[in-house]
């Protein structure tokens, strides 16, 4: 990586800037925090959450409307037009939790009881713990403190400060709710006036990205036979679908090792998991089910499209057929979305790493590989160069003790935050009071 591009400040720039980050509020930030964890938001039905937050920024001083996309579920748009001639900057994140918050929940991502799992905000100290807490709602209460304080500071903008929220994000396929999920929102939001020239989106770990990869949903059916638990093994006509598993699992978590290996580049390095098996029914142990399904999602990097992919896995499938001749099996792709990428030397990349720097007084690092998918690789598909940039996650020194495993998502250290929101005041002055040409545009 190239180090950073400088870029002066004129003395009016550097005074707007302290005077906008002196005006960050922690304690501010953590009352709506609060208050937005505590409005359930999940994904296909964030309507109330993203109405509430238009509330509040029209009570900040932006002109904001709440986009509805049907009765349950919208989006907000917020904006405060500088004085002309300069770019356009959205400040995005989503608004959509990746739980229900309900006992369907259950026993599927563990033990009951955690105070992170339940869609109700609970403050213990500087932390606060809510389904969703710390993602995706403290990544929208920080873009919002952070655009508040530029205004409360007066800075006399020549851009447009944009913010916008969407429901959708969480990497996900809500049937019941007309199929909410995979970016649906932030698609949404795009079409129905979020015009941008640049985009900050903030996400988890303390680092500038310029790219995020897609997603690859594949489905695997191995086929048997109906059976009964009264026959003997060996007995002719009876095929077990479930059993075969012994041999595609660890072939197929092998292949996943090796794909992100052999597909890793820039920044990304793309993960795989198989997420789940399917078959039977606990009502009828007496009959093993004729087929069994294992389901899984494959990242994308940015310079493999979904068709690769699903050609590599393809081939991945064919040798296993080989190896096991005696199996019927089939598979489909059924869901996909390409990932996304920014020029490293962009305007809103550089002027991010420059708040980054400029915080943490030291050169942006190499950041390390990462394979989480966001909204970030959809705005960049649409035509938003995107700087994503965010905190130190998950936060340690929890006084509460959380779920394993995506714990971090429901429990937020408010004091992680503020470091975060001083770097996007940076950049949202940084670019906002120039001239078009000044930010290459």
């Amino acid at each position: 990586m190239q180090p950073t591009q400088q870029v002066s400040l004129s003395p009016n720039q550097r005074q707007w800037i302290e005077a906008a980050q002196a005006r960050l509020n922690p304690a501010r930030l953590t009352q709506l925090l609060v208050e937005l964890t505590g409005i359930h938001s999940p994904t296909g039905a964030a309507g109330a959450a993203s109405e509430y937050l238009a509330q509040q920024l029209k009570a900040r001083g932006f002109e904001a409307r709440y986009l509805p996309m049907n009765a349950r579920s919208g989006n907000v748009l917020a904006e405060r037009r500088g004085s002309g001639g300069g770019a356009s900057l959205l400040l995005y994140a989503p608004v959509d939790t990746h739980l229900e918050g309900a006992a369907e929940d259950y026993p599927w991502v563990g033990p009951a009881g955690f105070p992170d799992l339940v869609p109700q905000a609970r403050v213990v100290g500087d932390w606060v713990y809510g389904l969703g807490s710390s993602n995706p709602k403290a990544m929208v209460v920080t873009l919002i403190e952070a655009a508040t304080a530029v205004v409360d500071a007066g800075v006399p903008l020549t851009g447009d400060l944009m913010l916008g929220f969407a429901d959708g994000g969480m990497p996900v396929d809500i049937a019941a709710r007309d199929h909410a999920g995979l970016s649906n929102g932030v698609q949404h939001l795009l079409y129905r006036g979020a015009a941008a020239d640049f985009a900050l989106i903030m996400k988890p770990w303390n680092f500038v990205y310029s790219e995020e990869p897609g997603m690859g949903w594949f489905k695997v059916r191995l086929h048997g036979t109906y059976g009964y638990a009264g026959v003997p093994r060996g007995t002719p006509g009876f095929r077990s679908s479930v059993v075969p598993l012994a041999d595609l699992i660890p072939a197929l978590e092998a292949w996943l090792i090796d794909y992100a290996e052999r597909n890793t580049s820039g920044t990304v390095k793309p993960h795989g998991w198989i997420a789940g098996v399917r078959a039977g029914s606990p009502e009828r142990p007496s009959f093993p089910s004729a087929v069994t399904e294992l389901f899984l999602d494959v990242r994308i990097n940015p310079r493999t499209s979904p068709a690769e992919v699903k050609a590599q896995f393809a081939a991945f499938i064919e040798q296993f057929r080989r190896e096991h001749p005696a199996l019927i099996l089939d598979w489909e792709m059924y869901g996909s979305a390409p990932g996304g990428t920014t020029d490293p030397d962009h305007w809103i990349i550089q002027s991010a790493r420059r708040g980054w720097e400029a915080e943490e007084g030291v050169p942006h690092p190499v950041a390390p590989y990462m394979g989480g998918q966001t909204d970030g690789a959809a705005l960049r598909r649409l035509g938003v160069p995107t700087a994503r940039i965010g905190w130190p996650w998950p936060a340690d020194g929890s006084p509460l003790e959380i779920a394993e495993g995506l714990g971090g998502m429901g429990a937020t250290y408010v004091p992680d935050l503020m470091p975060c929101a001083r770097k996007i005041v940076y950049a949202i002055i940084d670019t906002l009071t120039r001239r078009r040409h000044e930010v290459g545009l």
